[in-house]
């Protein structure tokens, strides 16, 4: 009977809209998702809803790493929205709707890994034992079951050492682990009938370790009486009266190493070049001297194989829980930067306000507020931190609760002169903020002050005209800067457009900015258009604009629209 074929390849099988299936390997990374060719997909899924480039998955070593590249309505495992995520075998990738494309993501990993076993157990003679070694080839296939289970890993990881100990008849199993200088700590230890021992005051044999890293092959000393001298003169073997040991190093096996050891090579003795990152050690060690067969040499070789599996997939579950942690802060920072902002509008006599804010991240360095300094005075900002994530909103909430707390009666002037001259004196933050702060007056008056900010828009009579020509510097940017204040007139009906330059800066896939003049021309002619209308018109052109690429920049725009005071209302 012909042997099975083993794909050595990741798989994704698409479900089409209509409910066919086809399937796709993943032989290139990144590999590439998205509506047409255009934008070089190796997945070319037709549904006009999908961004052009939705989504990239990148092989790591073993490791299918899936990335959101800004599809409008986000990327999904098993129903999670997600921005990074690594694959396991039998996830559900979809794309936000409901009748549009399903992947699963297939993994050929533990097929081809028990089948490498498999013809390398196979290829020992029945002379070897075979009561024993049946026995022995059964405790690896269990332990081999456990390894791909979904069991914590520390536990899997104790396991597979119990049925090492037990395949050897060793006194002790240890799985010592490469830190980041390539010294090796003990992450766990088990003694005979799986019962766990301290990390702490473990002695395994340095010789036989700096031996098997060294040759990056297995040392096995059945019996350490006949070994050489290094050996039987070593002060830790001579303490604790070893008499026989067993060093594997571990390594991440390259997909070319992976692919030679189902052909049936030996993954346990495989030269360096087929050799990835150095991982740790299975280190076992007895009391009594063991006549190690050639069945546990081999049987030994293939587990280390699995063994340096785990350990691998131990350090990308710590590195991902640890990316999760931060994800959460983010998480926490971006809901608490969103409950900031200024939410349900209230229509003052004199005007009218709209406004959004999208970051590009979790969180974002833009910000806008509105808020009321008098009955006849309301203060209007846009900022602009630089930088994106955490720090920069860290400042702009800073920034937002010293301008807040400002009332009728605060020069704003001296304010943002104060705030350049503490930014500036604590360069150390290294960050400053373009700013356009405003008061707008009942009557119309509207005095401001520009700090490196784009200039606001007014749309008039169906014409649109800049609030300002002249520039100035943003606000912790330079120590010696004054900033001074200017006023104008808005007459009723003027709409005040104020942006951040994540609007105008806004990138199509050929990295062709949106700019100004396409703005301008958006607004051109609906000043009489309801606030929240124009704004949708505005998003929806830059998002037509852009037509799914990944931006770079928060995306803020606030609407003002100045309107004259109801006769016989206070003044």
């Amino acid at each position: 009977m012909p042997e099975k074929e083993i794909s050595s390849e990741n798989i994704l099988e698409v479900i089409l809209p209509d409910k066919s299936r086809r399937t796709v390997g993943i032989v290139d990374s990144p590999f590439l998702m998205g509506r047409g060719d255009e934008s070089g997909n190796h997945l070319q899924l037709d549904d006009p809803r999908i961004s052009r480039r939705c989504a990239a998955i990148l092989t790591e070593g073993k490791r299918c790493l899936l990335e959101d590249l800004g599809h409008r309505r986000g990327i999904f495992v098993n129903g999670n929205k997600i921005d990074h995520y690594v694959l396991s075998d039998g996830d559900v990738i979809t794309f936000g709707y409901d009748d549009s494309y399903e992947i699963i993501f297939r993994a050929a990993g533990a097929e081809r890994a028990m089948q490498s076993m498999l013809t390398l157990i196979g290829g020992v003679s029945a002379k070897d034992n075979p009561s024993t070694g049946l026995g022995k080839l059964n405790l690896l296939l269990e332990a081999t079951s456990l390894l791909h289970s979904d069991l914590p890993l520390d536990s899997v990881i104790g396991t597979m050492l119990d049925f090492a100990v037990s395949i050897t008849h060793a006194d002790r199993g240890l799985l010592l682990e490469a830190d980041s200088s390539g010294a090796l700590q003990v992450r766990l230890a088990r003694g005979t009938g799986g019962v766990a021992l301290p990390a702490q005051g473990l002695s395994p044999s340095q010789t036989a370790l700096r031996k098997a890293m060294a040759q990056e092959s297995a040392v096995i000393t059945e019996d350490l009486n006949l070994a050489d001298t290094a050996f039987r003169g070593a002060q830790s073997i001579v303490a604790q009266s070893l008499r026989a040991v067993i060093a594997i190093p571990l390594h991440a096996v390259s997909r070319a190493a992976a692919a030679g050891a189902a052909a049936g090579g030996a993954p346990g003795v495989a030269g360096a070049s087929g050799r990835g990152q150095f991982l740790g050690m299975l280190y076992l060690d007895s009391r009594r001297a063991s006549a190690f067969s050639k069945l546990d040499r081999q049987i030994l070789d293939a587990l280390a194989v699995e063994a340096a599996s785990i350990l691998d997939n131990a350090r990308l579950v710590e590195r991902e829980r640890q990316r999760q942690r931060l994800e959460q802060e983010l998480n926490i920072a971006r809901d608490i930067q969103q409950a900031l902002l200024p939410r349900g509008f209230h229509d003052l006599p004199y005007l009218r306000v709209a406004g959004i804010h999208t970051p590009c991240h979790a969180v974002g360095g833009d910000y806008f507020d509105v808020f009321p300094l008098s009955e006849d005075r309301t203060a209007i900002l846009v900022a602009d931190v630089s930088g994106k994530g955490l720090g920069a909103a860290l400042l702009t909430t800073m920034l937002q609760g010293a301008l807040s707390g400002m009332s009728n009666t605060t020069d704003p002037v001296q304010v943002l002169n104060h705030l350049n001259r503490f930014l500036c004196s604590h360069s150390e933050v290294g960050r400053y903020a373009t700013m356009f702060f405003s008061i707008l007056d009942r009557n119309g008056q509207l005095l401001f002050i520009n700090a490196g900010h784009p200039s606001p828009l007014i749309i008039r009579c169906g014409e649109v005209l800049d609030l300002l020509t002249e520039g100035s510097f943003p606000v912790g940017l330079v120590p010696q800067a004054e900033f001074t204040a200017t006023t104008t007139n808005l007459q009723p009906g003027d709409t005040l457009a104020l942006f951040s330059d994540g609007v105008t800066e806004a990138m199509d896939p050929q990295e062709e900015l949106y700019g100004v003049p396409r703005l301008r021309e958006v607004l051109a002619g609906r000043h009489d258009q309801p606030l929240d209308h124009l704004q949708k018109t505005v998003l929806e052109s830059i998002q037509k604009f852009t037509r799914g690429a990944s931006q770079n920049d928060d995306i803020t725009l606030l609407l003002v629209r100045y309107q004259a005071p109801e006769p016989g209302a206070a003044s």
